[in-house]
């Protein structure tokens, strides 16, 4: 059967990406043809941008040690050098569409390849903070079609907190009830289906965890990925001197090297100096390399949802800095699920960790197993 996926825009995200990578792969593997509906980011009216630059700008005018300029807008030329690793990944590893912009598009696009099916999830799909057109991600614009299977797989929140406007909880909750099945990779994710949507959802794990480690160790291996230059991974998304301090404790008291896998200057915090100057620093290391990162490491330092997901199909002793901005619910959800709760760590509260501390990985490993049979058993006969 020809598939469709229904996931987050494919960016220079890694755990985005690669969990994209892992659906399709798990689909192959059960007999069909997946291709991913890509589409663009979420659009702002000019202003909106222009009085977002206006205010950043004034902010790192009054406190320059908090807050950074405003981003630099890249030229074409120089966004597909700061890209071409995580494009490579796109172009050589998913299987997906253009760039679908409107409704009109992901109904041409599915209209015309035969799409069969739908998949929608994972990588918090069904937050409407991440996306520009929620009703979508819930197949609005299948209306119509002759589509055979509506399928949400892990489908995401990133919260325990309702945050549909309550337009946005009618419409999904008429879309979603034309679903053949609804899964959701957070445990929370099922109560909120039950109490906001009144529909009933299963829980699974999240697609990247339906391939093995030799699954991934194979992917870096076929890619000619040379050895990573430590053994402490970190991957810090939102850095700060807490983490830093912790990160350079950990390294000198077990001897190991820190390193990461991410631009010397990141999007975030990059300038229009560092891009004309420094332009190979602000490259995205390839998505290859942040995967052989894990197999070559003897301890994991993240603050990511996939940082602490990889670490666990690797099993490397990992801590985990929450993020509750990010979402704290993925973070609780998947650690309950494995009793490694005690992995999870308040960044004002790192002076007081047992580093050595170790973890039981041969029954992690047998739930681990257990979850992965049971999820694609369920994604199996959803799709018969």
């Amino acid at each position: 059967m020809i598939i469709g996926i229904l996931t987050q825009p494919l960016l220079n995200n890694y755990g985005g990406l690669l969990q994209n990578y892992a659906l399709q792969q798990a689909l192959l593997k059960l007999g069909h043809s997946p291709v991913t509906l890509d589409h663009k980011a979420p659009d702002y009216p000019l202003w909106h941008l222009i009085l977002g630059r206006i205010k950043g700008y004034v902010m790192h005018f009054l406190d320059k040690k908090k807050y950074a300029k405003p981003k630099y807008v890249l030229s074409a030329t120089e966004k597909d050098t700061i890209e071409r690793n995580t494009q490579y990944f796109i172009n050589h590893c998913i299987n997906h569409t253009a760039k679908c912009e409107r409704s009109e598009d992901y109904k041409k696009e599915v209209t015309d390849r035969g799409i069969e099916a739908l998949v929608v999830g994972s990588d918090q799909c069904w937050r409407p903070a991440y996306n520009d057109s929620i009703e979508d991600m819930f197949l609005q614009f299948t209306i119509g079609l002759p589509i055979k299977k509506r399928i949400s797989y892990a489908a995401s929140f990133g919260t325990d907190k309702w945050e549909f406007t309550s337009e946005m909880t009618k419409t999904c909750s008429d879309l979603v009830k034309k679903f053949d099945i609804v899964t959701v990779r957070e445990d929370s994710g099922i109560l909120l289906c039950k109490e906001h949507l009144g529909i009933d959802a299963i829980h699974v794990v999240d697609p990247t965890m339906l391939l093995t480690k030799e699954d991934y160790i194979s992917l870096t291996e076929q890619n000619g990925v040379t050895e990573s230059d430590g053994n402490l991974f970190n991957y810090i998304l939102d850095p700060n001197n807490n983490k830093t301090s912790f990160i350079k404790m950990v390294e000198s008291s077990l001897g190991l090297k820190s390193f990461q896998i991410l631009p010397t200057y990141n999007e975030d915090h990059r300038t229009k100096r560092n891009v004309k100057k420094s332009i190979e620093a602000c490259v995205y290391p390839s998505p290859f390399a942040w995967v052989r990162a894990f197999a070559d490491s003897k301890m994991t330092i993240v603050d990511s949802f996939h940082g602490m997901v990889f670490s666990i199909i690797f099993n490397k002793p990992f801590w985990v800095i929450g993020n509750s901005e990010r979402g704290m619910s993925r973070f609780t959800s998947l650690l309950e699920m494995f009793g490694l709760l005690d992995r999870l760590v308040d960044e004002k509260e790192l002076k007081g960790i047992n580093i050595l501390k170790p973890i039981e990985w041969d029954r992690v490993n047998r739930i681990l197993e257990q979850k992965r049979r049971e999820s694609i058993y369920i994604l199996s006969n959803a799709l018969c």
